[in-house]
């Protein structure tokens, strides 16, 4: 069948709402997100319902939802597991719009990569000339950020220039982290700290007693011992941090960086089996995925 350009707006945003909320979706949240006139949307409501794409649930608590021809008249699979591919604009996710698919128009050129990149949601959300960034993809953490330079209302896809492109990595830490892991005990002095670091080019050293890590002793700790007056044969148990961030060796490294960039830390301690075994650095990140 043949669906106008609204119908088409108004039902793939209905199944992109029900598919987050999961409940029936009132026509106005329909008609704010793609910027139409209330009205408008409820006159074409009958025209779907009427074409058997959308059932009418009556009451306060009523509304439309999708029904299965309607997955088929757009080509989606009305799947519970599938991904959400979000899109965001200065970080913040577009409520209502996920991406289903991203074709790179062109990808060999020396100056330019575009990419047709199709949606469930309003293409109005979107603004010529706006930032955007996608991702990460499911299978290959891939993200994405670039300018919208075009809309396709027809297909419901935007163009855009894509300006960076990286797939995350997706090995666990135990494959980045450095090990054996360099360690003092807790009665270990700040001269001793200082030459373990100078040694090895480190800037911490865990803190270790009976296979425990009650803490870890930096740079930034010893800088703030010294400058406070304390002795050089001072026990690193009286100077180190106590609030250290342990992460099993199986967790993700995309899952670490983005750590890295909430915490706003340089290093986490690796465990495996509640015990240190190694450390992962910014350090040891930049040096393996340099672009990153």
């Amino acid at each position: 069948m043949d669906l106008s350009l609204i119908q088409k707006d108004i039902l793939i945003t209905l199944i992109s709402l029900y598919h987050q909320h999961s409940h029936p979706i009132k026509g106005d949240d329909i008609a704010g997100i793609i910027k139409r006139n209330p009205g408008t949307v409820r006159n074409q409501m009958q025209a779907l319902k009427a074409l058997g794409l959308v059932d009418g649930i009556p009451g306060p608590k009523g509304g439309y939802h999708p029904t299965v021809q309607a997955y088929k008249e757009l080509n989606i699979k009305p799947t519970d597991d599938a991904a959400e591919v979000t899109i965001s604009i200065n970080g913040v996710p577009i409520p209502g719009v996920r991406v289903t698919e991203i074709d790179f128009t062109t990808l060999c050129h020396p100056d330019l990569c575009h990419s047709l990149v199709k949606i469930v949601g309003s293409v109005r959300n979107f603004t010529i000339g706006e930032e955007i960034t996608i991702g990460p993809t499911p299978v290959n953490k891939l993200m994405i950020r670039g300018e919208v330079f075009g809309r396709d209302e027809i297909q419901g896809a935007l163009l855009i220039s894509i300006s960076e492109m990286t797939s995350l990595p997706k090995k666990a830490i135990r494959h980045y982290m450095s090990s054996p892991l360099i360690s003092l005990p807790p009665e270990s002095t700040i001269r001793e700290a200082v030459s373990i670091c100078s040694k090895n080019r480190i800037h911490g050293v865990p803190v270790i007693f009976d296979e425990e890590m009650p803490g870890i002793v930096t740079l930034t700790d010893i800088a703030r011992a010294i400058d406070a007056g304390q002795s050089l044969d001072t026990p690193v148990r009286s100077i180190m941090t106590h609030d250290v961030i342990l992460v099993s060796e199986d967790t993700r490294l995309y899952e670490v960086i983005r750590r890295f960039k909430e915490r706003e830390i340089g290093r986490v301690i690796v465990v495996a089996e509640g015990r240190p075994v190694g450390i992962l650095t910014q350090s040891d990140i930049i040096r393996v995925f340099p672009t990153l």
